[in-house]
């Protein structure tokens, strides 16, 4: 298959690294608009189990309400904003109450209980609900979206559509998480998954198992990117022994089987869809130049309760393969704000980097905040 040239194109030039204006902006005009991979719904088994997504000065809690609803509210009280969930994840009861002056929320968001409001003329509970976020459950994926009237996800990302059914996602559940902190700006996560042309070198085992030049793109415009990689072994996974650590997912095909399924969803995350397991990276700019990566490894019920499950080697294998990549992006973190660095030429086999790169600034809208056009 064909993918759009790469020719011309050059890599985004120094500004995009280390201005703060450039980043603050990143957050405005993309971030705060956009649909951003928050989730799984194996998250939230139990009524009243939540987890919190964060970014920059935003705090969203994800939760599922008595009736079996999720939902995702800003996580500060109406009172005097207060942050109502402190801890990571957890178990509320039928209510969250405020820590502060006690003001308690049902799961709903709806205001409950006030103590002594009801000597202040006029107050309405109903008036102070919890602000909701928008919220959308794809095949088990949770996004959040701060805009107060965002487009929905199927117009927002199209590549999505129908792509995936093979893979049971809403099904599968978290056999292992780990999070890394990134000395690298949060684009170069993006342009390092994006390519396999550092493979050889930095990737001997992973290039052994999908040999670079092995791949295709079927998504190379918008915010999903991304395609396949034909594996040498059809009958393997990405391992750390190329060996499945489960049975194929019933519904792929022969095909599928055999081959492993890369995309990025900007600006937030990227799904990756193995022949037995579905890995989901979640990346979070915490400054200009430090980067939170969530990693997680999904497998069914029911290859997690077979006598012998062993997802070690998956994990074992991509926890390497991380560690040597964010090491690269460190690496390049540190050129590419270099005084002297200048915007290098892409080739061919970097077309996903200058495809994100183009979504990346039609979304962030250069000419209003008065940069220039790299590339």
């Amino acid at each position: 298959m064909k993918t759009r040239s790469a020719f011309g194109q050059h890599t985004l030039g120094r500004e995009y690294f280390v201005s703060d204006d450039i980043f603050k902006a990143e957050h405005e005009r993309i971030f705060f608009r956009s649909w951003l991979l928050a989730g799984h719904v194996s998250q939230l088994e139990q009524p009243g189990s939540y987890f919190l997504f964060e970014i920059e000065r935003e705090s969203v809690i994800v939760l599922r309400d008595s009736a079996g609803e999720i939902r995702a509210f800003h996580n500060h009280c109406r009172h005097r904003g207060s942050k109502l969930c402190r801890q990571a994840s957890g178990t509320l009861g039928a209510t969250i109450q405020c820590s502060y002056h006690a003001w308690t929320y049902g799961l709903d968001g709806a205001l409950r209980a006030v103590p002594t409001m009801s000597e202040v003329a006029g107050f309405d509970v109903a008036e102070h609900p919890l602000h909701r976020v928008a919220l959308t459950n794809w095949e088990g994926f949770l996004f959040v979206n701060l805009a107060q009237q965002p487009a929905p996800l199927a117009e927002a990302m199209p590549g999505l559509a129908g792509r995936f059914r093979a893979w049971p996602t809403a099904e599968l559940r978290a056999v292992q998480r780990n999070v890394y902190e990134v000395d690298a700006n949060w684009k170069l996560i993006f342009h390092n998954f994006s390519e396999c042309y550092h493979c050889p070198l930095a990737h001997p085992h992973l290039n052994k198992l999908t040999p670079f030049r092995n791949s295709e793109n079927d998504l190379d415009e918008g915010p999903v990117l991304g395609g396949p990689m034909w594996m040498a072994n059809p009958q393997g996974s990405m391992t750390t022994g190329g060996e499945r650590c489960a049975a194929p997912f019933a519904a792929l095909s022969e095909e599928q089987r055999a081959r492993v399924y890369y995309y990025s969803l900007s600006p937030s995350g990227f799904l990756s869809f193995h022949p037995d397991y579905v890995m989901m990276h979640r990346a979070q700019p915490l400054s200009r130049d430090r980067t939170r990566v969530v990693c997680e490894w999904y497998f069914h019920p029911d290859a997690i309760a077979a006598p012998g499950f062993d997802p070690r080697p998956a994990i074992e294998f991509w926890d390497l393969t991380n560690r040597q990549d964010w090491e690269l992006c460190a690496n390049a973190h540190r050129g590419v704000t270099s005084r002297a660095w200048e915007p290098g030429p892409y080739s061919e086999l970097e077309s996903q980097l200058a495809a994100f790169d183009r979504q990346y600034l039609r979304a962030l809208g250069n000419d209003a905040i008065g940069t220039r056009r790299t590339g």
